[in-house]
């Protein structure tokens, strides 16, 4: 059974539609990027799995559980499916291990010496052990991003979804995020992700999708799909001539 089935989702917004019917089965464990243009709907699609946008039509369910628009089942979904952002959202007056685990006592009711035992975990596994006790204003801009992610493996998501997580740092800080994605991916986490990491998207990814104009226009292996695109988008995409 697939762990996350997206069937005719239709998004729009105000009378514009940015979603034009997108059918896409995520199996678990698929390491699975999502690439196009500005404007394709890449970052709106993780938005909807996450529910942070309601769709417009079609439907989207999640390890089994069909995607509605009512406070409970939007909150039993993100406990299901993290999401990691382009902004890091750290909150600045908490400390590293604050943060991590704030979320797990707030939205999972965790017991404090429990969050705090899940936070050091989750910081050890992305390299930041030792930096529990600073603040984000301390860090670099890929460290914060490590924080972030560890703050969404604490909540022990079954899926996570990274919108375009290296696009804000400076290209030295890129690799320790994506060595990070990598190791996940490694470990068979389901991962959906919006990048303009390439090479990253055939070393890794399992399967590559490509937006354009609101819809799927390709879908495939990395190999397929970056060495023998089948349309004129693709190719104009991928500066192949």
């Amino acid at each position: 059974m697939s762990l996350i089935e997206i069937t005719e989702v239709r998004k729009s917004f105000g009378s514009t539609e940015v979603l034009k019917g997108i059918n896409l089965d995520v199996q678990p464990g698929e390491v699975i990027a999502i690439i196009g243009k500005s404007g394709s709907g890449k970052s709106t699609l993780l938005r909807c799995i996450n529910g942070l946008e309601m769709i417009s039509g079609g439907s989207i369910s999640v390890a089994g559980a069909q995607l509605l628009d009512d406070q409970l089942h939007l909150k039993t979904l993100r406990l299901k499916v993290g999401m990691i952002f382009q902004q890091f959202n750290l909150f600045p007056h908490l400390t590293v291990g604050g943060n991590v685990i704030l979320s797990q006592t707030v939205v999972k009711k965790t017991a404090k010496p429990a969050a705090e035992a899940m936070a050091r975990r989750m910081l050890d596994r992305v390299g930041l052990g030792h930096k529990f006790d600073a603040y984000p204003d301390e860090l670099s801009g890929g460290q914060q991003q490590r924080v972030a992610i560890a703050r969404a493996l604490a909540m022990e998501p079954i899926a996570l979804l990274c919108d375009e997580i290296t696009s804000a740092l400076d290209p030295e800080l890129v690799a320790e995020v994506l060595a990070v994605v990598r190791e996940l991916a490694a470990e068979g986490m389901t991962l959906l992700m919006v990048t303009h990491e390439m090479k990253f998207a055939r070393d890794v990814c399992s399967r590559v999708v490509f937006m354009h104009q609101g819809r799927v226009h390709e879908i495939g292996p990395p190999d397929a799909v970056f060495s023998n695109p089948q349309t004129p988008e693709l190719k104009q995409f991928l500066g192949v001539h």
